[in-house]
């Protein structure tokens, strides 16, 4: 089939797994010759990152459902650009750009469900999209109870590039940090409902018992500032390191010596399968989409959400147990390698939107 011309859509100002996958998949569509654009906010993280990796970037509002400006604007792009694809992201954007998508007579308009949250408005599955992607089994399940086709949704799994072998992460030097201290590595969004509080709750009491304990918590976000003030009033900043916003998350997996997750919602989870690509060990919950990637003792460990001391009993347990840590390493990234790829995760995709295309060009 010829190169499709696909736009993205997101309304999201920050950066998070929803914003990356789009990202990747950008960049590689474009690796296979498609022409990918994306319309977003002027202050998007997601067309900051585009516009550094060569992407056309457009730039509308979106600012809620009502906002028939930046529908127009919108509409006047896919119809100008004969744009094949629109795959919207978030729920204002999903509403503006569908709806334009719609007007304009977009061939497919996509939409891409990341979150295991309750949706907000049913249209933006049902009437808007004339397909959905969901990023697990376990959003798919939750779409389809909800309302939405069975026919209409499948499930594509994130694909991340495979890591750079590093020889060596600049992590223990940045942090002064030897090579007998034992780092767990958390790399997420810092706001509600990511485990922040929980870790901090979990590793206090062993950072006296364990002076080699060291915790890294990559990333910012809304609550940044209160994980920090926590820390800082605990005294235990020289412990739990805030390291903010990073684009080497590689580099920063690779000092560290396992992997802890411990949130309360999940779709599927991008943070375990870099991890494990990096041969880290992982710690996560037993909650949404994650146990589709972690069986609990093969490739990681799971643990109940909320639960501060089967959360405490699992880090114990990797610190002391080297030979599991290598074993569960191994595991993880036998299986990133084998089933979660960006470029299969781009095969799925360009099937995906082809499939839809042509069924609706069947029954026009």
């Amino acid at each position: 089939m010829k190169a499709l011309r696909i736009l993205h859509s997101e309304s999201s100002r920050g950066w998070g797994g929803q914003e990356h996958r789009t990202l990747k998949e950008m960049i590689v569509l474009r690796s296979r010759g498609h022409a990918v654009e994306v319309v977003c906010p002027v202050d998007a993280r997601l067309g900051v990152r585009a516009k550094e990796e060569g992407f056309t970037v457009h730039h509308a509002r979106m600012k809620g459902g009502a906002d028939v400006s930046s529908m127009l604007t919108i509409k006047a792009l896919l119809t100008r650009s004969n744009f094949d694809v629109l795959n919207t992201h978030s729920g204002h954007d999903s509403i503006v750009a569908g709806t334009a998508g719609r007007l304009a007579g977009t061939p497919l308009v996509v939409r891409t469900r990341h979150l295991a949250l309750p949706i907000s408005s049913l249209a933006t599955y049902t009437w808007i999209p004339h397909r959905v992607i969901a990023v697990s089994r376990h959003v798919r399940e939750y779409l389809i109870s909800a309302g939405v086709s069975k026919s209409r949704v499948e499930t594509i799994y994130d694909g991340i590039v495979k890591p750079p072998a590093l020889s060596h992460s600049t992590l223990r030097s940045e942090l002064g940090l030897g090579a007998d201290a034992i780092i767990a590595g958390m790399v997420a969004i810092v706001r509600d409902k990511k485990g922040h509080e929980d870790l901090i709750d979990a590793v206090r009491p062993m950072l006296a018992e364990r002076p080699n304990l060291h915790i890294v918590m990559a990333g910012d976000g809304p609550w940044f500032d209160k994980i920090k003030n926590i820390v800082d009033s605990l005294g235990i900043s020289d412990r739990i390191h805030l390291l903010g916003f990073r684009t080497d998350i590689p580099n920063v997996l690779r000092g560290c010596d396992f992997f802890v997750l411990p949130t309360h919602q999940e779709a599927l989870g991008q943070s375990y399968i870099e991890a494990m690509a990096a041969g880290l060990p992982v710690i996560g919950t037993d909650v949404d989409g994650v146990p589709e990637l972690i069986t609990h003792g093969v490739n990681g460990l799971l643990v109940p959400p909320h639960d501060i001391a089967a959360l405490r009993a699992a880090i114990a347990r990797l610190i002391d147990n080297p030979r599991l840590r290598v074993q569960l390493g191994v595991a993880g990234r036998l299986l990133t390698d084998a089933s979660f790829t960006v470029d299969g995760m781009a095969d799925e995709t360009i099937d995906f939107y082809e499939r839809g295309i042509n069924e609706r060009r069947l029954n026009a």
